[in-house]
């Protein structure tokens, strides 16, 4: 069976769009990879994160994965010290240039720090002015979603059902499925990550920018492989490491799907079982995130 590998980059903050998406643009661009981009549309409030201090995990991941330096410390302070700038308004282009680049594009949240922290007390208006924006500025509806830190509830599954998605990336999981949730079912396909993040394993295991591109090369099995990457991390420091996993996969005849071709050979066929989405721990990250069951 061949091996295909989708590369889902989510953008989370203001630098993570001007300076991330750019560059992960020109490193996918000589390669001629298409990829699925899912951006945070509203304010950058990153510096409000500083509530999950006391999460399990956190500060050695901060620690780890050097995050004064990966995001900087301006964005540290947004939302805080500093007023939270506005994200895909600021530069509008360059959403632009990854739609009109042939990339899949999708929305991540309004607001990355509200829905990764508050996601119980949200409402359907934060979907609804990520949309908006999304179509002013692409100049079409999207059709698809990914949450923030794959945090889910049967709520937010139900308005995106609600509104029309076809395919999300909420979930980490094995292979593409329809969530049940809490005992409720819902039609849009989850296209799980199935690969860990760079900032869930880096540092460990002696894992460094020399033998981190062979490493995740590989964790890949035969079929479909879902690697989330972080505009902030693949698309600065990390820039090396994911063009060099580019790379290897290239030479091993990796094919490079977007998570919207993978969800069009799917529709309408019997492939899709349905899997129950439960909240759960994983290696290096802290808190609970949705997990296929």
């Amino acid at each position: 069976m061949r091996c295909e590998v989708a590369i889902k980059v989510d953008v989370d903050t203001l630098k993570g769009y001007t300076a991330g998406v750019p560059k992960i643009l020109d490193i996918l661009g000589r390669r001629k990879i298409k990829a699925s981009f899912f951006f945070s549309m509203g304010p950058d409030n990153s510096g409000k994160a500083i509530r999950r201090v006391f999460r399990k995990g956190f500060l050695s991941k901060m620690l780890r994965t050097r995050a004064p330096s990966t995001y900087g410390l301006k964005t540290m302070f947004y939302g805080t010290l500093l007023k939270a700038p506005m994200i895909v308004s600021s530069v509008p282009d360059i959403l632009k240039r990854a739609s009109n680049e042939g990339h899949d594009c999708g929305i991540h949240c309004w607001d990355h720090v509200l829905w990764q922290d508050c996601l119980y007390g949200m409402s359907r208006a934060e979907f609804s002015k990520a949309i908006e924006l999304f179509s002013c500025v692409t100049g079409y509806a999207q059709g698809s979603c990914a949450a923030p830190g794959w945090q889910v509830s049967p709520d937010s599954l139900a308005v995106q059902d609600e509104l029309g998605f076809g395919r999300c990336g909420d979930a980490r999981g094995a292979a593409p499925f329809l969530p049940r949730m809490n005992g409720a079912s819902f039609r849009a396909v989850q296209i799980p990550t199935t690969l860990p993040t760079l900032d869930e394993v880096w540092g460990a295991d002696g894992l460094n920018s020399q033998n981190a591109p062979e490493r995740y090369f590989s964790l890949l099995k035969p079929g479909l492989n879902v690697h989330t990457a972080h505009a902030e991390m693949e698309g600065g420091g990390m820039s090396g490491v994911f063009a060099g996993f580019l790379d290897r996969c290239e030479r091993e005849g990796v094919i490079f799907p977007t998570l919207r071709d993978v969800a069009a050979r799917l529709a309408g066929t019997p492939d899709v079982k349905t899997a129950d989405v439960e909240m759960g721990e994983i290696s290096g990250r802290a808190g609970k995130v949705a997990l296929q069951r």
